[in-house]
């Protein structure tokens, strides 16, 4: 008997939701995707920030080429001089526009960059505590998932790592509870599966000048917010604050997984004896999605890509009037739109779907959809996508 591909997904693929889309994409590309019935969808979501220069870009898919005609996996990461790697690591230092951030840990996903990143922190302050925000998401491991700030995302799977405090995003009064016992602070400038929240630059350098005097490495986690999603290369250029470390993923890689973290080689070299190899990976790194990045990097820079971003952030909030919307937030292109509750959410994103258009909503904020678009999108696009939108809530709104 042969199986079709909806049989072989419900037999063997390990589910992690009750309800899966199911949708049989056949083909992607710029910001479009197609069923196997030839059905075109909007991907108005970038695969959770990951297509940040669309889905197949030509730049992208001629240097993995180019890359798989010459090596792909070789050794572990770093016994190798390998080209994709160093000339990726050369420009992501330029791109962060400071020297301080001069040394790269290339990993899988943005999960693993924020293992990475613990094991850096504790391995150079010598302290255990993590502080993160409420409502904020790391990952899925066990260490990132430990810093998460929502109890029933983590309940299920105690025990998980001890020290670990919470503070609310964007609150001054709570960098007080920085001290000389926390070896790091990690958060978002963006806090994206809160729900797209934003705090002010004077919130972020009152939080650098905290981690400064208690001595903590301030980690920014850049896995959505990076490769130019908010309208900057990194979203802490907005801030006029310097990091110990940014995580980056998702976008970085132009739809092929990667991560890594950045940091001083002062405070990286410190993983590399007293245990030597005190942090590994087999894949990391991997020479065909370091090829990759560096062409998502060079496209995104060469082709001014986030010039754009701020008029096509407010055409996006003219746009989406409804009586539905309660309010539509966020920079560049991680915005939120947010409504009453969730099954509002559903219902729109369920007609969105059947109109030939992908979003959905966010971890700790499901009454609001995500909108998170290749930074590719042109304007006709989305009036286009808005109009879909639109047209799902008329319907909504009309029961």
């Amino acid at each position: 008997m042969a199986y079709t591909h909806r049989q072989l997904f419900q037999k063997f693929m390990a589910p992690t939701s009750d309800a899966p889309l199911a949708l049989e994409i056949t083909k992607a590309e710029g910001v479009y995707m197609y069923d196997a019935q030839g059905k075109s969808y909007i991907d108005l979501i970038s695969g959770i920030a990951v297509s940040n220069v669309g889905h197949r870009n030509p730049s992208v898919v001629k240097a993995i080429k180019d890359q798989v005609d010459a090596y792909m996996h070789l050794m572990v990461y770093g016994e190798y001089i390998q080209s994709p790697q160093v000339k990726l690591a050369e420009a992501l230092v330029k791109s962060t526009g400071t020297t301080h951030l001069n040394q790269v840990y290339f990993t899988n996903s943005g999960t693993e960059a924020v293992e990475g990143a613990m094991k850096l922190a504790k391995r150079y302050t010598g302290r255990t505590e993590f502080i993160s925000c409420f409502n904020a998401y790391h990952g899925s491991s066990q260490g990132a998932l430990s810093i998460a700030g929502d109890e029933n995302f983590k309940n299920a799977f105690r025990p998980l790592l001890p020290d670990i405090c919470h503070i609310h995003h964007g609150l001054i009064q709570d960098l007080d509870n920085i001290t000389e016992k926390t070896a790091a602070v990690i958060i978002e400038i963006v806090a994206g599966e809160a729900g797209i929240r934003s705090a002010t630059k004077e919130y972020f350098q009152a939080l650098r000048k905290r981690c400064t005097e208690t001595g903590s490495l301030l980690i920014i986690d850049e896995i959505q917010s990076g490769f130019g999603r908010t309208g900057t290369f990194w979203a802490f250029q907005a801030t006029d604050i310097i990091p110990d470390i940014v995580l980056t993923a998702k976008g970085m890689g132009g739809g092929m997984p990667i991560g890594a973290f950045l940091a001083n080689y002062e405070v990286m070299k410190t993983l590399s004896f007293e245990p030597v190899l005190g942090h590994i990976t087999t894949f990391g790194g991997h020479p065909v999605s370091c090829a990759a990045s560096l062409a998502t990097l060079h496209f995104i820079l060469d082709e001014q890509l986030m010039d754009s971003i701020p008029a096509k952030n407010m055409l996006f909030k003219s746009l989406l009037q409804h009586p539905i919307i309660q309010e539509v937030r966020g920079i560049g292109f991680m915005l939120a739109v947010e409504m009453k509750d969730f099954k509002t959410v559903k219902a729109v994103i369920d007609e969105c779907i059947l109109n030939g258009l992908i979003t959905d909503w966010f971890l700790f904020c499901d009454n609001s959809l995500r909108i998170a678009p290749p930074l590719t999108i042109t304007e006709e696009e989305i009036k286009i996508a808005c109009n879909i939108l639109l047209q799902a809530m008329d319907k909504i709104y009309s029961l």
